[in-house]
């Protein structure tokens, strides 16, 4: 009799079991993934990035075996801290921080949670690190989508080789934009072009400072600048009238008010981000070990109307922004 109990026990104990293994809350293939993403802004770029990331995601695991929780920190600091604090609240399985800011807040949230960025130009000066070798060494990686600024000096000085003065619009909130900014700089001080910097503190100073920009250069360059970004239908309303080129430092501000850039694609940008986080969360890969990875190609594109508009000749080997 007793030892018909512990049978009956033993089979009991294999059900609860063989029961455990197949419900929502285990690992392996009945996983379900929580994903917080946090954008700055909307803004096609970094709109294309997220959907990158999440349609490789749903690709690599399933429809059915990730959720995300999409959030928009309106540009605000503040905001995408509390978004970011609120996803390690949630106890989410990866967080994705799209631009610099969210990466920042994100990095403050958590130290244990993997966060991946995207549409972060700089790592090292973003999380403050002077000692760069391509990781981070914590719970952050990546990708960047920094092109290659001394072609995209070239490309000014291609387009506009009298020109005597450049403009350099960036935020100076923005440490991404300000690394951009020092780049392009060594690259006009090697050809011995002058320019002048023009710091914006935030989207109050656009209008005038801008305005201030093409009075005194020929042409202006913008970086890859979230704030500026944001508003390339002012910045238009400026140069356009004036005509003074713009030499931009991504497709959507090129769009809105640039002549030329030298484009990477922000969908395939975030589709690397989301194999990486792949990677992390089905196979294990040690995010303190993963490099930051970048744009593998770039393009030479312009803005048709805009050219048209200031009478510009672009080179063949240029492809029109779709409108």
């Amino acid at each position: 009799m007793k030892r018909r109990i512990v049978s009956l026990l033993t089979a009991a104990v294999l059900a609860v079991a063989s029961l455990t293994g197949c419900s929502g809350s285990g690992d392996g293939a009945s996983k379900v993934y929580n994903i917080g993403v946090c954008q700055l802004v909307e803004h096609p770029a970094l709109d294309a990035a997220t959907n990158g990331f999440k349609d490789a995601l749903i690709a690599k695991l399933g429809e059915d075996k990730v959720k995300f929780d999409v959030q928009n920190a309106q540009g605000e600091q503040a905001t995408s801290a509390t978004i970011c604090n609120g996803f390690v609240a949630d106890n989410v399985d990866l967080i994705l921080a799209n631009a610099t800011i969210p990466l920042q807040t994100a990095a403050a949230a958590t130290s244990s949670i993997p966060i991946l960025g995207t549409s972060v130009t700089d790592y090292a000066s973003a999380l403050q690190m002077s000692d760069w070798k391509g990781t981070t060494g914590r719970n952050i990686s990546g990708t960047s989508d920094l092109a290659p600024i001394d072609q995209q000096e070239k490309m000014l000085k291609e387009l506009f080789p009298s020109a005597q003065k450049v403009g350099l619009l960036y935020c100076t909130a923005e440490s991404n934009s300000a690394y951009q900014i020092d780049l392009f700089t060594k690259a006009l001080d090697a050809d011995g072009i002058a320019y002048v910097k023009y710091g914006i503190a935030d989207s109050n100073e656009i209008q005038s400072v801008v305005t201030n920009a093409v009075s005194e250069c020929d042409v202006l360059y913008i970086p890859t600048d979230n704030t500026l970004a944001n508003a390339t239908e002012t910045i238009y309303n400026i140069v356009v009238p004036a005509k003074i080129p713009v030499i931009a430092g991504e497709e959507g501000i090129c769009k809105g008010c640039g002549v030329a850039t030298l484009s990477i694609s922000y969908y395939d940008l975030g589709y690397t981000t989301g194999e990486m986080a792949y990677e992390i969360l089905a196979n294990g890969k040690d995010i303190k070990a993963l490099e930051v990875k970048y744009a593998p190609n770039t393009t030479k594109k312009y803005n048709k109307s805009i050219c048209e508009a200031l009478g510009i000749t672009i080179p063949s080997d240029y492809t029109a922004i779709e409108e």
